[in-house]
This record gives structure tokens, C-alpha cells and sequence, in this order.
């Protein structure tokens, strides 16, 4: 469930200019943890600016297991691959309360009529989005689950030296078994022997990379 949201501080002020414009033309709205705002498989033209909060992009599987492709962070934005009228290529869950500015197709179309520079935001977000489910698609049919969980790894790893010591936080077994496409037991069985060889420390939530992973295990 929904609901309008009052806040004395201006919910617009972590955005950068050109989506702050945008947001100002949604409607203001509240999410509770675990609230599923988009279907996959569903229609819908709504554009969702994340204000606070992160969400998930993922999907199912006939078996019900999950394929998580990604993370969506407060001053970013979701759904725009639907703006057509078609149906929902994922769906999107919040990880935590979150508050959206939600615009509709016609929203979205006044405001690129009238800031029409904002079109190369929205196709750069589009073929990033394409990219990334992309990469994810190669990577299920080329790699292994070992392949998969170290190029997930790496990722996490972000501008930290490849070899060095990074410390990877709020991030548990059953996370990474959704972004790899495998059980949570396979990666518990993986991730303590890279323990065990010295590679990762094992903490709550929280990931220790101490040296280079190995290519093969």
C-alpha cells in the first residue's frame, strides 16, 4: 500500500537538476519495506524517481527462483523501459521504505517537450539497463556458478585495486545466490572454501576480500 508523502525537507534536494525537474512533476509517494512496485509481465507506463530508499530489479523463474539483475538507489530512476504501453521486462521490489516521485507516460512526455535535452538522460538509461541485462544474460550461459560469483565479486569490489584488501558490506549468502541464479546452499559451500583458502573472511552481512580470486576452483 501507498500513501502520499509529507515531509518538511525537500525531497527533491539530492537529485541533480535535470531529474529534480522531472520528480517535481510526479505524484509523491510512500512505500513500506518489501512492497512490489512493478510485475514483470504486466503493462505499464509509469516512471518511478527514486527520492529515498533502494529497490531491486529481478525476476522468477516457473520454479519460483529468483534472478536478482540489480540495485536501484535514491537519486536514480526506474521503469523507463516500459514507457511504450508494453509489458513489464521485471519486476521491482523495495529493500527498504522507500518515498518515489511516480510519473505517468504523459507526465514524462510534457516534461521532454519542454526540456527535450533530458531525452539523450533517458536513452543513456535505457542502453545501460540493456547493457547490464545483457552482460547478466552472457554470463548465465557462458559461466559456471563459480564463474558467476566471482565476476559478482569483482563488481562489488568497485574502484578498490583488483588484489587488495575491499571490504564488501550489506550483502548476505541468499543475495548473492539471487544475482548468480543459484542456490544459497552452493554458495554457502563456495564462499567457505575461498575462506578457507585464505582468499575471503566470512562476517554478518559482510565480505572481506583479502587477495585476487582464483579464475577456477
Amino acid at each position: 500500500m501507498s500513501t502520499s508523502s509529507t515531509h518538511s525537507e525537500d525531497p527533491y534536494a539530492n537529485l541533480v537538476p535535470e531529474l529534480r525537474s522531472l520528480a517535481q512533476r510526479g505524484v509523491q509517494r510512500t512505500y513500506r519495506k518489501n512492497a512490489v512496485l512493478i510485475n514483470e509481465g504486466e503493462a505499464g507506463d509509469s516512471l518511478f524517481v527514486l527520492l529515498k530508499g533502494s529497490v531491486k530489479i529481478f525476476a522468477m523463474d516457473e520454479s519460483g527462483r529468483e534472478i536478482t539483475y540489480g540495485t536501484v538507489h535514491a537519486g536514480d530512476y526506474f521503469g523507463e523501459m516500459s514507457l511504450d504501453g508494453g509489458p513489464r521486462s521485471a519486476s521491482v521490489m523495495t529493500l527498504e521504505p522507500c518515498t518515489c516521485a511516480v510519473l505517468s507516460r504523459a507526465d514524462v512526455s510534457e516534461h521532454l517537450a519542454t526540456e527535450p535535452e533530458f531525452a539523450i538522460n533517458l536513452v543513456v538509461q535505457v542502453i545501460r539497463r540493456a547493457r547490464s541485462a545483457t552482460e547478466t544474460a552472457r554470463n548465465m550461459a557462458l559461466l559456471d556458478v563459480y564463474g558467476r560469483l566471482v565476476a559478482l565479486l569483482e563488481e562489488r569490489r568497485g574502484d578498490a585495486p583488483e588484489g587488495s584488501t575491499a571490504l564488501l558490506e550489506s550483502i548476505t549468502h541468499q543475495d548473492i545466490a539471487n544475482r548468480v541464479g543459484a542456490s544459497r546452499e552452493m554458495v554457502s559451500r563456495l564462499l567457505k572454501d575461498l575462506e578457507k583458502g585464505g582468499y575471503i573472511e566470512l562476517g554478518i552481512r559482510r565480505i572481506t576480500l583479502l587477495k585476487k580470486l582464483p579464475s577456477r576452483w
